[in-house]
């Protein structure tokens, strides 16, 4: 049985990080919250429905449990969508973006710090509404799922260092 060694590359080895950021998507209500808030929508609609059917408005239960259907799918989707993420590193030698789809999906990309162009699209009253890294015949959007104040404090860390990666 043989093995196939490939040499490492020794600039990779001491390569040092200068800068690190792991970008999720913000959710508000965690699983305590989203446990809570379906069970009391289950209670309501049902204590609702049980009304409208003593009355003899039987189809208003159904469309009760319509909408809690509608509203727990809605949530569950929600969170599935969380599960996207986004890695991005940055040392003098690479800048590495490893994104993470929700399905599990990876897409990696590599740039050279010194080829690199961070670009912002700004909106006057909502701040970034898009970052973008170019070089080397490439473009990748990062940060699309972050809220803007979110976007606006990676924008200016990973500004600075990628200047610090160019040794400006």
């Amino acid at each position: 049985m043989s093995q196939t060694i490939n040499p490492i590359d020794p600039a990779a080895m001491n390569e040092e990080e200068i800068f690190r950021a792991l970008l999720v998507p913000h959710r508000s209500l965690g699983r305590k919250g989203f446990l809570i808030l379906m069970g009391t929508l289950g209670a309501s609609g049902f204590l609702t429905g049980l009304f409208f059917l003593s009355i003899g408005a039987w189809p208003v239960l159904g469309f009760f449990g319509l909408d809690i259907l509608i509203v727990y799918v809605a949530f569950r989707m929600n969170y599935i969508s969380a599960k996207a993420h986004e890695e991005v590193t940055i040392s003098r030698i690479a800048l590495h973006i490893r994104q993470v789809a929700p399905s599990g999906r990876i897409k990696f990309h590599e740039f050279n710090p010194f080829w690199a162009r961070f670009s912002v699209a700004r909106h006057a009253e909502i701040g970034i509404t898009s970052m973008r890294v170019e070089g080397q015949g490439k473009a990748v959007t990062i940060g699309s799922f972050l809220n803007p104040d979110d976007r606006e404090s990676f924008a200016s860390a990973f500004q600075m260092a990628l200047a610090a990666a160019k040794g400006r």
